[in-house]
């Protein structure tokens, strides 16, 4: 892993994207790395637009900001692409990731001239098939870790069943669910 990596989410409130940040430097804080999570508050209502970040390192994170020129971008909802401007200062070099049933080409001309990486997964088809209903974070996260490969797969799917059995111990069908979303993902991202 580089010295810092920086990811952006955008989704709206009520979608998971706060809990998939939290989530995210949970488990990378358990494989040893500094870590931060931490959503951005504005209006909290369910469906306005929310913005979280998460900032993972080999080394002490002394910053303290929030992220304006992030390596990748997680799009929860692709409404968002037309309201808000979601490449705003996405390097080059990383990505965006976009949770659609549409091609990175069909999603392409939505992104402001982004000439960087455009993933695209169906979290809503996985959550359904795998869940039974629709919840984007697990998909969405395990597709950031899969296209930024700032964890070993295997090493976050472990910490995701441990963090999984830890918060629902008292709903344990819904950890296999998740898991099962969780590795799909890994199956469906290139």
């Amino acid at each position: 892993m580089k010295q810092l990596t920086e990811i952006r989410w955008h989704g709206r409130g009520g979608q998971g994207a706060k809990t998939a940040a939290l989530l995210l430097a949970d488990v990378a804080f358990s494989t040893g790395m500094y870590v931060q999570g931490f959503p951005e508050y504005g209006p909290e209502r369910m469906g306005a637009p929310i913005t979280a970040y998460n900032r993972l390192s080999d080394q002490e994170v002394r910053v303290h900001s929030n992220i304006y020129y992030p390596d990748y971008v997680v799009v929860v909802d692709e409404t968002l692409l037309e309201s808000v401007d979601v490449t705003a200062g996405l390097k080059k070099e990383g990505a965006i990731i976009v949770n659609t049933p549409k091609s990175a080409d069909e999603i392409r001309p939505l992104l402001k001239g982004y000439e960087g990486k455009v993933v695209t997964v169906d979290a809503r088809k996985i959550s359904v098939e795998a869940l039974g209903r629709y919840f984007p974070n697990s998909p969405m996260l395990a597709a950031v870790v899969k296209v930024s490969g700032i964890m070993d797969e295997q090493k976050f799917l472990d910490e995701m069943e441990a963090s999984y059995k830890h918060k629902f111990a008292h709903k344990p069908q819904v950890i296999e669910g998740n898991m099962n979303a969780l590795k799909m993902t890994f199956a469906e991202v290139e």
